[in-house]
């Protein structure tokens, strides 16, 4: 069984065609399946709309475009699926029977080494198996719609699947950015385990009289801090999905309070939407008794599905946060509001509502923590996941103290000979936490600032010492403090999705976790200006070329690379020049970022011998003129300095003694809020 590389989609829906169109943008090789001819077409015709939107937006030009489509091909029919896939994913109608029948043809069409799968938002994926005829090679996934757009999806593994299609089936998911969360097979998972019944509490709010649909969606955007209602949701997606989900719940978990209510029921049968007014104005203590209730039911779902270990607290707020786009999950608005009132609404509603609370909810007094960074060791190699895909895992307090304890505990063990860094989700680590900067900065902190960074240094010089080889995956993004993190490790493997970038100085600092040490001892100097002072992005190929990735392979080798380095350090971690000295970008990084034209860039002239009609001139005089001019000064010094031949050790801690001087400037408060406000930054050299 190896890895994942064609799959076939069966069902051409809404659904089925927006999963064909990601694999496909993924560069998957995809078969759309459907009963007939017009229906294929049909999906072929929701693909081209889509990325015809995209296009327009300018997310993907003409010939990706074309590229995306080339790789989609129309079946008609399950019986002649391939049977080389590697991957069939069933996404037809939600009925038992019409899935058994799917998954009993395609059983006798497929190699023996083809997984099955089946996109459920409800049936059990344990009889779904059973129904397979291979259920070790059956794997539950609930997309979320449009999957195409929405980054969360839900693997649940049957009882009887093997580790390695649960491995490759999640391989596959993470190819296409997607959040996972792996969670047991009981009815609704995670998020529409808490989010049906949200919708149906909604409902009953309603018809007690409570408020209005107005009120109630106004009040539930503003407990939640959500952009729409569960009204508007239900309008929007459907109020047919909304009643089916909810009843289907409420039998199979055995749990009345989640029956759909008598005017859900008629507003289906009539084929209406809900009617939602203007006025959303009410009085304080019914904004009370909605929000409360809402909520309350959130935190006791919330809390069961912890309790049944079907996933963990850090997964649910995950679903939340990815899957619905809340801005905080059920046990973050907990710690908001405060522990004790999260426990007094959740143990109100488990009493109305008839279910069962967990204890250490209800009785919880302290603030829940949460987890950032896993740890699995399988055999000699330690694997650590930076888990905070939802924030791109972008390295906050948190979670580089949780890095750091669990660095601690692999140098100290003895059974251990490798570490592999990987982050969940898309990307590697998307950088530092701005808002933090921001914050620390507008309450005059500086100290806080200046202390993570020196506990940053202190982990990832943690990873340098390391005696065991330290690889990082970057199969995405390594962005800032995410690639200062990659760099301290002694290998980094990436693939075509890879793409690397210092932000820094666009957003009025300098690269201060030894971006301007590490990079500058890995490529040398100039390859190491080009990096940072003007934030080039860097490619996989480009990366690779200059030396900042050792190792650019196909997403499906990756694991081959990794068994391949178990126990080896490579030879020299800093040989200070670029890894093909003939590359283009490196022949030009060395002539443009040389010492003598240095002051010229650094004063924003064009070098003598450049011509600011050369493209490759333009670009880089254009990007040097939105960067701040103090921190282009600063980086520009801290990458020079690399020529003193000062220890690596003295260069970080020369790193760390300017930050109090570029966090004093008003150019580093303006550019850091400029990136979260999301507009361009006015730097006055100041």
């Amino acid at each position: 069984m190896g890895p994942i590389e064609k799959v076939a989609i069966i069902g051409a829906g809404n659904m089925g065609s927006g999963i064909a169109q990601k694999s496909a943008q993924e560069r998957f090789e995809v078969q759309m399946v459907d009963r007939e001819q017009e229906w294929v077409d049909r999906g072929h015709g929701i693909v081209s709309e889509f990325l015809k939107e995209a296009e327009e937006r300018r997310i993907f030009n003409s010939k990706q475009v074309e590229q995306i489509k080339s790789r989609i091909t129309g079946v008609v029919g399950t019986e002649n699926v391939d049977p080389s896939t590697d991957l069939v994913i069933e996404a037809v109608f939600e009925d038992f029977d019409v899935k058994k029948a799917v998954f009993e043809t395609l059983n006798d069409v497929c190699d023996s080494h083809t997984i099955l799968a089946s996109n459920t938002s409800s049936l059990s994926v344990d009889k779904l198996a059973s129904s397979t005829g291979r259920p070790d090679r059956f794997v539950g996934l609930h997309f979320f719609y449009h999957p195409a757009k929405n980054r969360l999806v839900e693997v649940i593994p049957a009882t009887e699947s093997s580790e390695r299609s649960i491995k490759l089936v999640e391989q596959y998911c993470k190819s296409m950015g997607k959040v996972v969360i792996v969670c047991k097979d009981r009815p609704g998972f995670v998020v529409n385990r808490f989010f049906v019944p949200w919708l149906n509490e909604a409902c009953k709010l309603l018809e007690e009289g409570v408020g209005s649909t107005a009120q109630i969606d106004s009040v539930a955007r503003s407990a939640f801090n959500i952009g729409m209602g569960p009204f508007a949701l239900m309008n929007l997606t459907g109020p047919p999905i909304a009643l089916h989900s909810t009843d289907y719940l409420a039998k199979q978990l055995d749990t009345p309070r989640y029956i759909g209510t008598d005017s859900l029921r008629d507003l289906v049968e009539g084929g209406r939407l809900w009617e939602i007014g203007d006025e959303e104005e009410c009085d304080e203590d019914t904004k009370r008794i909605i929000s409360e209730r809402l909520l309350g039911q959130v935190f006791s779902v919330s809390a069961q599905i912890v309790e049944e270990e079907v996933c963990s607290m850090e997964d649910v707020d995950r679903g939340a946060k990815v899957g619905l786009r809340w801005a905080k999950g059920p046990f973050e608005i907990a710690n908001e509001i405060g522990v004790s009132e999260a426990s007094r609404m959740a143990v109100n509603y488990s009493q109305m509502a008839g279910i069962e609370l967990p204890r250490w909810f209800s009785d919880r007094t302290e603030e829940f923590e949460f987890s950032y960074v896993d740890l699995a060791v399988e055999g000699e190699i330690a694997r650590v996941r930076l888990n905070r895909p939802e924030a791109m895992n972008a390295l906050n307090v948190s979670l580089v103290s949780q890095l750091g304890e669990i660095v601690d505990e692999i140098n100290s063990r003895g059974d251990i000979s490798t570490v592999v860094f990987e982050g969940a989700g898309k990307a590697f680590v998307a950088g530092a936490d701005v808002k933090f900067f921001v914050d620390k900065l507008r309450e005059d902190s500086f100290q806080d600032i200046y202390e993570f960074t020196s506990d940053g240094h202190d982990v990832l010089n943690s990873i340098e010492r390391c005696e065991k080889t330290t690889i990082a995956l970057t199969t995405g993004l390594a962005l800032g403090g995410g690639l200062e993190l990659a760099l301290s490790c002694d290998y980094r493997i990436g693939t075509r999705r890879t793409q690397f970038r210092f932000p820094e100085t666009s957003i009025g600092i300098y690269p201060g976790l030894g971006g301007t040490q590490r990079t500058a001892r890995i490529c040398g100097v100039e390859c190491a200006r080009y990096a940072v002072l003007a934030g080039n992005f860097l490619d996989s190929s480009t990366a690779l070329d200059i030396g900042l990735l050792t190792h650019k392979v196909e997403s499906s080798d990756v694991e081959d690379i990794v068994f391949s380095l178990v126990g080896k350090k490579p030879d020299q971690k800093y040989p200070g020049k670029p890894l093909n000295d003939d590359s283009e970008v490196a022949l030009f990084a060395k002539g443009f970022y040389s010492d003598k034209n240095i002051e010229a860039l650094i004063s924003g002239k064009v070098p003598e011998d450049y011509d600011l009609e050369d493209p490759r001139v333009s670009r880089q005089i254009k990007s040097l003129s939105r960067v701040a001019p103090i921190a282009l000064s600063i980086a520009s010094d801290l990458l020079s300095d690399v020529r003193t031949g000062a220890s690596l050790e003295d260069g970080l801690k020369l790193e760390l003694q300017r930050l109090g001087e570029i966090f004093s400037t008003e150019d580093a408060e303006e550019g850091l809020s400029a990136l979260i406000e999301g507009r361009r930054p006015k730097y006055n050299s100041s």
